[in-house]
C-alpha cells in the first residue's frame, strides 16, 4: 500500500468518526458514511497534477468521485480542473476530501483553499473571461478590455520571499491577491511585489480595482 493510501486511510478512521475507509487497489481507496453512497477517491503523491494524469486516474478508476492531491505542496493544472470539473469529479486537497464528506458533495467538491475566492472573482460583472492555469492562478479579462494575470496568495502574512518565490514558480503576475481572510501582507511583501512590476493586496482592494477599470 502506498505512503499517502495509508495516511489517508488512518486520518479518515481517526479524524472522521461517522466515516469508515477500506483500500481497494492502487492508489483508491472506498469511503462509507451511514446514509450515504459509498465514495471512491483516488489519493495521489504527485508534485503536480496536469490533465493528463487526471485523465489516467479516471481511466484507471472510472468510478471515481475524487481526486485528492495529498501533498500539502501539491499543485493543479488548470486543464486537469477542467477535466475532473466536467466529468464531474470532486478534487482538492485531504482537507477538502474531508469536508466534502460530510457535505455530502463530493463530486462537485474543489480545493477549499482557493474556492470561495474564486467564486468571488467570477460573480464580479466586471470581469468578462477567467482562463484558470492554476489552481492559485488565473487570468482575468475585464470589460474595459485590460486583462490581469492573478495569483492567489494563501499564507498568513506573505513575506517578500513568498511573493518571489511564487513568481518563480508561476512566471509573471500583475496581482498578488492575499486571499486569506486572517492576516496582512508584510510591508516588505508589497515592495517585493512592487520592485517585480505587481501589486500585493487584500480582497478589500481587489475590489476596488476591478469597479475602477
Amino acid at each position: 500500500m502506498n505512503w499517502q493510501v495509508n495516511y489517508a486511510l488512518k486520518n479518515i478512521w481517526e479524524a472522521h468518526g461517522a466515516a469508515s475507509a477500506q483500500h481497494l487497489r492502487d492508489d483508491a481507496i472506498r469511503i462509507m458514511m451511514p446514509d450515504r453512497a459509498d465514495v471512491v477517491a483516488v489519493i495521489s503523491a504527485a508534485y503536480t497534477i496536469n490533465a493528463e494524469l487526471a485523465m489516467q486516474y479516471h481511466a484507471d478508476f472510472p468510478d471515481m468521485d475524487f481526486l485528492c492531491g495529498y501533498r500539502k505542496e501539491c499543485v493543479w493544472e488548470g486543464g486537469a480542473i477542467r477535466y475532473l470539473e466536467s466529468s464531474p469529479i470532486g478534487w482538492g486537497s485531504a482537507g477538502t476530501l474531508g469536508s466534502a464528506i460530510y457535505r455530502g458533495d463530493v463530486k462537485t467538491s474543489a480545493h477549499k483553499d482557493y474556492f470561495f475566492s474564486y467564486r468571488l472573482i467570477r460573480q464580479i460583472k466586471s470581469v468578462t473571461n477567467l482562463d484558470r492555469e492554476f489552481d492559485r492562478v488565473f487570468t482575468m479579462t475585464l470589460v474595459s478590455g485590460r486583462t490581469f494575470r492573478v495569483g492567489m496568495i494563501m499564507e498568513y502574512e506573505p513575506t517578500a520571499d513568498a511573493i518571489r518565490t511564487f513568481w518563480d514558480r508561476f512566471g509573471p503576475i500583475d496581482i498578488a491577491w492575499n486571499i486569506n481572510p486572517n492576516g496582512n501582507p508584510t510591508q516588505n511583501a508589497i515592495e517585493a511585489g512592487k520592485s517585480l512590476g505587481c501589486e500585493v493586496m487584500k480582497w478589500d482592494q481587489l475590489r476596488v480595482l476591478l469597479r475602477n477599470r
